[in-house]
């Protein structure tokens, strides 16, 4: 039976995501992943030109995900506060419900790929901070807020953003056992938020 254009695409993303799901994280290779999808390495090179195209289709996915669920949180929320817990909770959400995903966003699944994909994830991480420092900045500006520099933005959004990193960590290392999510509504009150 043939499939629609682009369906065998989405299909050979979404078997890399969950072969990236096994918590002993071997390395993928295309003969591996040719033989989960049901066709011949040949036929992966005809969807994509490289295994780090494929990978460039994950973070592309990750990218897109995240950053319409920030700006969704932006646009809906005015209060900071509010803005910095529901972008932190989101982002151990995604993770929850993408394991695969994880192993990309930490590097794990990238370790012997094309450098210019952990550059990509460092971006990617980048933005998040930046999102981050953001949403504190309407915090430092509140009167009454006692800072009167975005230093302090810059400083609680990188620590929230390492947070975040290790809460992923945690979460692929534990063989996706541990929840990334687990005693966030306790540990936001470490942050003051």
């Amino acid at each position: 039976m043939a499939t629609k254009p682009g369906e065998r695409k989405t299909q050979i993303l979404q078997t890399l995501a969950g072969m990236l799901e096994q918590p002993q994280g071997e390395k993928i290779t295309t003969a591996a992943l040719a033989a989960k999808v049901g066709v011949s390495e040949a036929a992966l090179y005809r969807h994509f030109a490289s295994k780090a195209q494929m990978f460039e289709a994950l973070i592309e996915f990750i990218e897109e995900s995240v950053f319409s669920l920030v700006n969704q949180i932006t646009q809906t929320e005015r209060d900071g506060r509010a803005q910095v817990q529901q972008m932190v909770s989101m982002l151990l959400n995604f993770a929850e419900k993408n394991p695969g995903m994880v192993r990309v966003l930490i590097g794990d699944a990238l370790v012997h790929e094309d450098a210019r994909l952990q550059t990509r994830i460092n971006q990617l991480l980048d933005r998040i901070e930046s999102s981050l420092k953001q949403a504190l900045q309407l915090v430092v500006a509140a009167p009454g807020s006692g800072a009167s520099s975005s230093t302090l933005a810059s400083a609680q959004a990188n620590a929230l953003c390492a947070f975040v990193i290790g809460r992923w960590e945690l979460f692929a290392k534990s063989g996706f056992k541990r929840a990334p999510s687990e005693h966030w509504p306790e540990q936001m009150a470490l942050f003051r938020l």
